[in-house]
């Protein structure tokens, strides 16, 4: 744990972050509003002392009462990963501004996340469809996306037939012990 970057980001972000610094192991992890992203992340990107110029990855996340878009930045100024949360985003029109004015390479994560979570970066210049139909109307990996099939949420609670376990017609006990053992 980097105690350094710790006090660094409390010191410069104090006054916009919307909950603690936490750390925890080789991670620390800041919350922040949608519409503090632009100017938290330049800052991060550009001040000599934080140089968080990768972006490793970003994701969109549903917690089922709000959407936020998760940020994991690297720099050669910490051993430290860097999480940056941009938490509470309206889950019927999740928005946050797009970061592809510091990495390019943000464009194609942006899209994921808009296609699968229907989260609306602006500012981004090709937010589209990247896995699903340009018809598509639904975003799946929501917490409120329902498979037609999805017995599991019936009023019976049951199991749908793709996930129950069986053995194979025709088999025996013995037949399948042997089998388990690599006989």
């Amino acid at each position: 744990m980097d105690r350094a970057l710790r006090r660094r980001i409390e010191a410069r972000f104090g006054e916009v972050l919307t909950g603690p610094v936490r750390q925890r192991h080789d991670e620390t992890e800041l919350r922040l509003a949608p519409g503090d992203v632009t100017t938290v992340m330049r800052a991060l990107h550009d001040e000599p002392d934080l140089r968080f110029r990768f972006l490793a990855d970003l994701c969109g996340v549903d917690t089922g009462l709000v959407m936020q878009v998760v940020y994991h930045l690297w720099s050669d100024s910490t051993p430290d990963w860097l999480r940056v949360i941009a938490d509470g985003l309206p889950r019927d029109d999740p928005r946050v501004p797009s970061v592809t004015f510091l990495w390019k390479g943000a464009e194609w994560m942006e899209r994921e996340a808009y296609d699968m979570f229907g989260i609306t970066f602006e500012g981004n210049r090709d937010l589209r469809r990247i896995y699903m139909p340009p018809d598509y109307t639904s975003f799946p990996l929501r917490k409120d996306f329902y498979l037609a099939d999805d017995a599991a949420r019936s009023p019976g609670a049951g199991v749908r037939h793709m996930e129950r376990t069986h053995a194979p017609r025709n088999a025996t006990k013995t037949s399948l012990l042997r089998h388990a053992k690599g006989a």
